[in-house]
């Protein structure tokens, strides 16, 4: 049986993990559906933030990661229009899925040049055009947008949704598209070794698996865990890659001045597989972020058995009512009250 085959198009992919949230949920979407489809998978051969090339990748040609998956890997020389096309043209394919929207070489040109294909393109904006995206560079991504709905380059374009806000939120930037297709992400498919079972004795742990980064809350937290009185010992360890080096000094001075029963310590970034087991060793993940469009590192906490302490501002809402964590508002000491109960 003929299977359809879908090109992707994304900045960053597997072996690469310190992009976050659009790698893992592309590499979710193909683990769970490889059985029905082919995926030809086009990304840099380099890791977010990182100049040298992946070790074990042959860069501008395909790699065949199994019989369902190829990816080819395009070196920085290769990352212009010219290359794009006479790979497109090169490439057999039924479908095109091109992730986020800001990307000059995987969305901004592969956008352009399948603009007026036969073929059915999908745009996943990958919560790019919610309303807290734009608290970043708002007048660079809102001059771009006006361009792109001024030539009406989406007009024959889908959009891929993850929930109902971000479909409404996709609708109001662009101004003409197709469609757009509401369909949630897919979680790790995880080889389960049981859950261990919890309990807070002379000491509770914390975790957060995330970019340490405003936008994830890190001092957000560290602020907030400064404010708790308790008589027991407070771990928090913090996985997730530095980027911002002045932001991190900033975190580290609030580390200084915590209370001795609260001890913190920076684990460095940490292989998305072993994600789901590592959290299995604490008591609470905490991650206050501005904003998320799903949160893998959330539904991994709760696959885990972790109860999360998070902001309001993600798609997991109610969750002290259904015992599996707390949604706080970031305007009000909803944080604080929330750890002071899970303490």
């Amino acid at each position: 049986m003929h299977k359809k085959k879908i090109l992707v198009f994304i900045d960053w992919y597997l072996p690469g993990t310190r992009s976050g949230g659009p790698v893992r949920s592309v590499a979710n979407l193909i683990a769970h559906l490889n059985e029905e489809f082919q995926f030809l998978i086009v990304t840099r051969d380099t890791d977010y933030c990182e100049k040298d090339p992946y070790t074990n990748v042959q860069s501008n040609k395909w790699n065949k990661l199994d019989e369902q998956v190829s990816v080819h890997y395009v070196s920085s020389q290769n990352l212009n229009k010219k290359y794009l096309k006479e790979l497109i043209a090169s490439t057999n394919f039924d479908t095109a899925y091109i992730n986020g929207i800001y990307s000059l070489y995987f969305s901004v040109i592969p956008v352009w040049l399948l603009r007026n294909s036969d073929k059915p393109i999908l745009v996943a904006a990958r919560g790019m055009l919610n309303s807290q995206a734009f608290s970043v560079k708002p007048f660079k991504k809102k001059s771009f947008l006006s361009l792109m709905n001024f030539f009406s380059i989406y007009n024959k374009i889908n959009f891929h949704a993850t929930n109902e806000d971000e479909a409404a939120a996709i609708h109001k930037e662009i101004r003409k598209y197709r469609d757009i297709k509401v369909a949630p992400n897919l979680p790790r498919k995880i080889k389960s070794k049981g859950l261990k079972t919890r309990s807070i004795g002379e000491h509770v742990r914390f975790i957060s698996v995330a970019r340490v980064a405003q936008e994830k809350g890190t001092l957000t937290a560290l602020n907030a865990l400064s404010d708790v009185k308790s008589e027991l010992k407070i771990v928090y360890d913090i996985y997730g890659p530095i980027y911002d080096q002045v932001y991190w000094k900033e975190c580290e001075a609030v580390i200084d001045a915590l209370p001795a029963n609260v001890i913190v310590k920076y684990k460095g970034s940490v292989v998305g597989a072993e994600v789901p087991f590592i959290l299995q060793d604490y008591h609470f993940f905490i991650m206050p972020s501005e904003g998320e469009n799903f949160g893998h590192s959330i539904l991994e906490a709760f696959s885990s058995g972790c109860p999360v302490i998070i902001s309001d501002r993600t798609p997991w809402k109610d969750l002290k009512a259904k015992e599996i964590g707390w949604d706080c508002s970031l305007d009000s000491d909803d944080l604080i009250v929330a750890l002071k109960e899970a303490i």
